[in-house]
């Protein structure tokens, strides 16, 4: 694990599951922090004044980190939240930028509850963590990159079968069901309550090996959203996803610069 990585993981586990808010985010973070939580103000004393009061309301804090990875100055982590022994629980996707120093200075997320009756049988964060096949990011990358852009983006479907295995697709979105059947299904019924799913712009891709990540605007009818997919690569094919998806707020709402 990279220091990267592991200052990541830190100002999870030491800020916010330990509670020591001021002191990790001093620690790990650079000359800026700017901030993309639309709720967290920038900076040290924006992180310490939403988690404070966020630490003495909720006493229990069991947060792990699932997934994780280093792409050149990036970081990407999946983290599981129960808090108050299940009163609220949430998946967590972060993207950290970080300095030469390898300190944080800038942080983008999407916080989504978790979901417990999932159409696939999967939970939103079960399946594989190990990174294999380091040899591969940039192939990888570049496979995820033209899926998104040729089939979420610009809208060419009938490509599907060039970037998703038709053997083995397991899916982790709680709505979609195994294989690709399962995202034309998923699709369909969109369709049929008068809604279209269209990505806008992906923002960042990001990997390392096996695990490619994107970041993307979509939108969902009239609403726009923050997603993050989370992407498994074997022998050309992607053959399984994660996601995660936050309603982007009214403008007047946001704490910082939003969520790009």
């Amino acid at each position: 694990m990279g220091r990267k990585l592991e200052n990541a993981k830190a100002l999870y586990m030491e800020g916010i599951r330990d509670g020591n808010a001021r002191e990790a985010v001093t620690k790990y973070t650079g000359d800026r922090y700017t901030q993309h939580s639309t709720g967290v103000a920038d900076g040290v004393e924006g992180f310490v004044a939403f988690f404070l009061p966020f630490i003495e309301r909720n006493p229990v804090r069991d947060i792990r980190i699932v997934r994780g990875f280093e792409d050149g100055q990036y970081v990407f982590v999946q983290a599981y939240q129960d808090i108050n022994n299940g009163e609220a629980r949430w998946i967590t996707t972060d993207l950290f930028d970080t300095d030469a120093d390898d300190r944080i200075i800038e942080h983008w997320d999407v916080i989504a509850p978790v979901v417990d009756d999932t159409v696939s049988g999967h939970s939103q964060i079960d399946g594989p963590t190990e990174i294999t096949d380091l040899d591969a990011t940039a192939r990888n990358k570049a496979l995820v990159s033209e899926f998104l852009h040729q089939v979420l983006v610009n809208g060419h479907v009938e490509r599907i079968a060039d970037f998703i295995s038709t053997e083995e697709y397991i899916q982790h979105n709680p709505q979609v069901a195994d294989g690709i059947d399962g995202f034309a299904v998923f699709a369909s019924a969109l369709a049929e309550q008068g809604l279209e799913m269209r990505y806008e712009d992906v923002f960042k891709v990001v990997g390392q090996g096996n695990f490619v990540v994107s970041y993307s605007r979509m939108r969902l009818g009239d609403d726009q959203y923050a997603v993050f997919d989370i992407f498994r690569v074997k022998d050309g094919k992607i053959v399984e996803h994660w996601d995660n998806m936050e309603k982007i707020l009214p403008k007047d709402q946001w704490g910082n610069s939003g969520k790009f």
